[in-house]
C-alpha cells in the first residue's frame, strides 16, 4: 500500500520534508485527507505569475465550526528565476492553507506593510486603514476592491488573529468568501504549523 507521501506526488527533496510536516500537524491538528477538490486557485491574483499550479495534497483541519484546508502544491513560474531583471523567489513545491468565510469580503489583499507602502499611501491613497485599530493598520497593507464589504467583513476578532500570525514573510488573498494564506518558499514544518494555526483560529473564532 502506498504511503501518503507517495500518493501525494512530491518529488525529493519534498516527499522528506512533507512527512515531518504531516507528523507535526497530527500532532496539533485532527487533520483528514481530501481527495480531489477543485479548490479554484485560478481566481487568486497571487498566482498570476505561474504557468500552473496543481493541488498535490490536501488535507481539511477538522474545527468547532468549519473546516479549514492545507493544500501543498507544485508550481510553474511563468518567469525562471528573474522578473523584470529582478530575481524571482518561487519554490516549486509550495504550502497554502485555505478557509472560508462567512462573510462576502470582496476582493482583499493584505500583507505586511513596506515603506515603500506608505510612500505610496501619502500619495495615492488606496489602502483600508482602521481608524479604531492604529495597530493593525500599521502594521499591514490591506488593498480591497469594496471598502463596505471589507470593513464589514474584517471586524476586530478577524483583525486580531491577522494580528497573531506567527509568520514574517506571508499574504493573504480573499475573494469573497475564499480566503488563501501562504508564501512562495518551500515547504517546511514550522511554515505549515503557524499557516495551519491561523486558519484553524479564523474558523474557530470569527463566525
Amino acid at each position: 500500500m502506498e504511503s501518503a507521501i507517495e500518493n501525494a506526488g512530491l518529488y525529493p527533496p519534498a516527499t522528506d520534508q512533507f512527512g515531518d510536516i504531516l507528523a507535526s500537524l497530527k500532532n496539533r491538528f485532527r487533520i483528514e485527507q481530501t481527495g480531489h477538490i477543485d479548490f479554484h486557485l485560478e481566481q487568486f491574483s497571487i498566482f498570476k505569475d505561474y504557468l500552473d499550479i496543481s493541488v498535490k495534497e490536501s488535507y481539511a483541519i477538522k474545527n468547532k465550526n468549519n473546516d479549514s484546508y492545507m493544500l501543498f502544491t507544485e508550481c510553474q513560474s511563468k518567469h525562471n528565476g528573474h522578473h523584470h531583471g529582478k530575481a524571482v523567489t518561487s519554490a516549486p513545491y509550495q504550502t497554502w492553507a485555505l478557509a472560508y468565510l462567512k462573510h462576502d469580503f470582496g476582493r482583499v489583499l493584505i500583507r505586511r506593510e513596506t515603506l515603500v507602502d506608505k510612500i505610496i499611501e501619502l500619495i495615492h491613497p488606496v489602502e483600508l486603514d482602521f481608524a479604531e485599530d492604529k495597530a493593525f493598520s500599521d502594521t499591514f497593507y490591506m488593498l480591497v476592491s469594496d471598502r463596505q464589504k471589507a470593513i464589514t467583513g474584517a471586524d476586530r476578532n478577524f483583525r486580531n488573529v491577522v494580528m497573531d500570525i506567527r509568520l514574517d514573510d506571508f499574504v493573504i488573498e480573499i475573494v469573497e468568501h475564499t480566503l488563501i494564506i501562504g508564501n512562495t518558499h518551500a515547504i517546511s514544518a514550522e511554515k505549515a504549523m503557524h499557516l495551519a494555526e491561523f486558519v484553524s483560529r479564523l474558523c474557530t473564532t470569527c463566525d
